[in-house]
């Protein structure tokens, strides 16, 4: 999709939305519009449910006295509601329903809102941004689609008075957008195309924005001792993989220690032996969603030249029932040099992020650290769909992520550490066994994880697995892969953590 800007223009051609608030008021712009065209617009509203709530439409067809072919107009909502995020959400409803005409351009008209706090640059900007992240598809293995069912859209005009600032703030979030079509790309391939090695090699494409890229094979594991990652990847025939993605972005030198992102990337999940149900396994494509957004998020920063010292670890392995897997009762001994009993080897995103997180401490030796991963289903349970669950050693850090969470759209909700759960993963044999029980299951998993991070270390995990991927649409979350954490963690970074 082409987002331009340009001052407004209502005789150009092409399919023209403008913008309502509460009440059914329309914004300056629409008002002049519907004088042209006889008072077209207000007579549709009337015969017509639109009251300008948020996110309702109405459609004008072939209007008379403009060259357009199509008016869509947009509701807004309260006044006072009216922020970033309303305008993003704005802006992909305009995608959406222009996508079903047959223009291919389509024209926006965004004026100042008298008695929002959003100024007209900074609205123009995330109608933009809102419209370029629901354009998105994953159309790569579509060989039959009839042209009717093809959208023609393929430019988006944004047109406002103040085209130089907003197409300026624009920039920045376009680099993060493209971070989220990367992960949106990646969580939506099947398993036969993206599997640990391929997925390694797609992240060499970060190097030409400036990234450093590192890839360990199986042999470089087993000499640093990463039993935990072997052992869920001993039952694949495809070979292991860890990446790490550096980028080092802060000009001053006091500050490089870098702040770490490391993800989950099981790029197929059966279960192992302890192997799921059949209904809806096909699903578990997906359960790299960690792993492909630290990789999204590392190419926004990289892209919009963050200035942050940042590093990205992901464990790829694949988890398979084979004669060579993991059994229920093996105990695999981790690079921490702490054991793990294997009860469940459908638990194995715990034992893959074991090793990373210690990895990611040992070399790169960062002052926070975040971990990300579709880990447990007692997260949906817990949450639904519409939160991802947040546990932290830190207070600050857990309340910074909750900030931002509300900032983007992307929600978390903290749940609770310990002492009392730590003791449902005590193990008879072993340091530790790898799952505490259907009781607190998604506060066991962390419990586990805790333990592979250094008291020095700032450190929250993300249980995405509710988020991940989604099978409806939103304005700016088009159905399939969300890349849920990529505008997140960005927006953590940019607010927290990067040099003024």
């Amino acid at each position: 999709m082409r987002l331009i800007f340009s001052s407004p223009d209502l005789s150009k051609p092409g399919a023209l939305a403008v913008f309502a608030t509460e009440n059914s008021t329309l914004l300056p712009s629409a008002e002049k519009l519907d004088r042209q065209i006889g008072g077209a617009i207000k007579r549709a509203i009337s015969a017509s449910k639109f009251k300008g709530e948020k996110g309702q439409t109405l459609k004008l067809l072939a209007p008379q006295g403009v060259e357009a072919s199509q008016i869509l107009v947009v509701g807004l909502g309260k006044i006072a509601a009216i922020d970033d995020l309303a305008a993003q959400n704005a802006g992909g409803t305009v995608v959406r329903e222009l996508s079903r005409s047959v223009e291919s351009t389509g024209l926006v008209v965004v004026d100042a809102i008298k008695g929002a706090e959003i100024s007209s640059a900074a609205f123009a900007a995330n109608v933009a941004y809102g419209a370029l992240l629901g354009s998105y598809r994953f159309d790569k293995y579509r060989t039959k689609q009839k042209p009717e069912d093809k959208s023609a859209l393929s430019t988006i005009n944004i047109m406002t008075s103040d085209a130089a600032k907003a197409r300026k703030a624009f920039g920045p979030m376009s680099k993060v957008a493209e971070g989220v079509f990367f992960t949106r790309d990646l969580v939506s391939e099947p398993a036969n195309i993206l599997y640990p090695i391929s997925f390694a090699a797609r992240t060499r494409a970060l190097t030409k924005l400036g990234v450093k890229v590192q890839i360990l094979d199986e042999k470089q594991m087993a000499k640093l001792g990463m039993g935990a990652l072997l052992g869920v990847a001993q039952g694949s025939a495809q070979a292991p993989r860890m990446v790490a993605m550096r980028w080092d972005g802060a000009p001053r030198a006091k500050d490089k220690a870098p702040i770490a992102f490391v993800g989950k990337g099981v790029t197929f999940d059966t279960g192992g032996i302890s192997i799921k149900s059949a209904g809806g396994m096909e699903d578990m494509k997906w359960d790299m969603a960690g792993a492909g957004v630290v990789t999204g998020l590392m190419h926004a920063l990289a892209a919009r030249k963050a200035k942050v010292n940042a590093v990205g670890v992901i464990g790829l392995v694949e988890n398979m029932p084979s004669s060579n897997a993991q059994r229920p009762g093996d105990v695999v001994t981790t690079m921490s040099g702490q054991t793990i009993e294997v009860i469940n080897t459908d638990a194995e995103g715990r034992l893959v992020l074991a090793d990373a997180l210690w990895w990611c401490q040992k070399i790169h030796k960062p002052h926070t650290m975040i971990d990300l991963a579709t880990l447990t289903g007692a997260i949906i349970i817990s949450l639904g769909h519409h939160h991802a669950g947040v546990f932290a050693n830190n207070d600050k850090l857990a309340e910074q992520l909750s900030a931002v969470g509300k900032a983007t759209g992307e929600a978390v909700w903290r749940l609770p550490l310990g002492d009392a759960y730590d003791k449902q993963v005590r193990s008879n044999i072993a340091d530790m066994k790898n799952v505490g029980g259907r009781d607190a299951g998604s506060i066991t998993a962390a419990q586990i994880l805790q333990r592979f991070v250094k008291d020095e270390v700032a450190w929250a995990h993300i249980d995405i697995a509710g988020v991940a991927w989604s099978n409806t649409d939103a304005p700016t979350v088009p159905k399939g892969g969300t890349a849920f954490g990529v505008r997140l963690l960005d927006r953590l970074v940019a607010d927290y953590y990067e040099q003024k």
